[in-house]
């Protein structure tokens, strides 16, 4: 049996990887973080510093001063990982900067040691085949940012020990993370085909003049969003019969079964389709506000957050 973790090493040191460092330092571990480049290592605590403060606010974090000082920059990929117990990987999401990067850590790295992988639909098969301990390998794909959504899917290569898979999910969750297991590797994981649904339709009823950029939103934010804030799919519809799940397929699967028979032959998202909802959204938000509006994501994840641990959902 795989001991707790005492040190967590972050290779990558973006928006993701300092969302990373957060979930873990905050938990109380020691967090040695390395980026390949000199102006992002010379940023990292100062961006985390930022974070800390806006989520003290929340009341997501007690104290500042104490997470900050479980954090340590180094100069060296190896210098971050050779003692580390738990690695997360969170350089760009191309395949070949991921193998490169994974195969200097397998080189440094502790035989024992578990790594992940930030990657959103590039499966670990992909780019460990050549580690020495690819069997310590895995996608760890988080919701950015990590620090304030939770859910992580544990993607396991086919070589990937289960040990270490079943390890870092009791890791995870005891640092706070909502953990899923994917059991195969297909393309997107599972938010990203769940999020994918969504899109397209969205996209096609667009297309088709049926509702507006900003409507699609609203139907999103003020109806299904509510509920699945806090309840996924197969929850929200056991509830919406009063005989259950059993009773909602036999009163609605025709319905979804006819609308899944008219998509049966997606179409890619046009220049032209995008264009127009480009135009749309920079109507309501410019694109000098973007950043603004993000800040305002943040904040809003935060307060949800907090009242999602006050309320213990």
């Amino acid at each position: 049996m795989m001991d707790a973790i005492r040190k967590v090493a972050i290779v990558g040191a973006g928006l993701v990887g300092r969302g990373w460092a957060i979930v873990f330092a905050r938990a109380g571990h020691d967090v040695t973080i390395y980026d390949g480049s000199a102006d992002i290592r010379a940023a990292v605590l100062d961006k985390i510093r930022a974070s800390l403060a806006d989520m003290q606010g929340a009341g997501l974090v007690d104290a500042v001063d104490a997470v900050m000082r479980r954090l340590n920059v180094v100069d060296t990929l190896e210098g971050a990982v050779a003692d580390a117990d738990y690695i997360q990987e969170s350089v760009l999401e191309v395949r070949d900067i991921k193998e490169a990067v994974c195969l200097e850590i397998d080189r440094a790295m502790r035989p024992d040691a578990v790594v992940g992988s930030s990657s959103s639909g590039i499966p670990a098969s992909a780019f460990t085949g050549s580690c020495a301990n690819r069997r310590r390998f895995l996608v760890a794909h988080p919701v950015n940012p990590p620090h304030l959504i939770p859910l992580v899917e544990l993607v396991p290569a086919p070589w990937t020990d289960a040990e270490a898979v079943a390890w870092l999910r009791v890791q995870m969750e005891a640092v706070g993370q909502a953990a899923v297991i994917v059991r195969k590797e297909v393309e997107g994981f599972v938010l990203n085909r769940l999020q994918g649904a969504l899109l397209n339709e969205a996209w096609a009823l667009l297309e088709e003049g049926v509702a507006s950029t900003a409507d699609i939103d609203l139907t999103v934010s003020h109806g299904l969003g509510y509920r699945w804030s806090f309840m996924g799919p197969f929850e929200t519809i056991d509830l919406n019969a009063p005989g259950g799940i059993a009773d909602y397929a036999r009163r609605l699967g025709p319905l979804y079964h006819s609308i899944a028979l008219a998509r049966r032959d997606p179409a890619p998202w046009s220049e032209g389709l995008v264009a127009k909802a480009e135009e749309a959204r920079r109507e309501k938000l410019s694109a000098s506000q973007l950043a603004e509006r993000s800040a305002w994501r943040d904040r809003n994840l935060m307060a949800l957050a907090a009242h999602k641990r006050s309320t213990g959902v």
